[in-house]
């Protein structure tokens, strides 16, 4: 919620799962958010530049974490050539 001033107000912000899209509520103990690192050209880590990604805890209890992060990671263009769907 925004104030009169347009500044963000509420103690709790919402974030959606990056590989369902699930909204990840506060009683969501085996959530986790996992910060990769931005990288210049030559590989090296930019300090303080981070892309954050929201995992559920549905996610991880299927087993589905790590798939789940390589196919996130390779959309945002972090990764390549990693995660593949299976072809039907």
């Amino acid at each position: 919620m925004e104030n009169i001033n347009g500044e963000l107000v509420d103690l709790y912000v919402p974030r959606k799962c990056a590989a369902t899209g699930r909204l990840i509520e506060a009683k969501d103990h085996a959530s986790v958010q996992i910060a990769v690192a931005d990288v210049d050209e030559n590989g090296k880590m930019i300090p303080g530049s981070s892309t954050n990604i929201p995992i559920c805890g549905a996610v991880r209890h299927q087993g589905e974490s790590d798939d789940s992060l390589n196919r996130v990671c390779q959309n945002l263009g972090l990764i390549k050539g990693v995660w593949s769907a299976q072809q039907k």
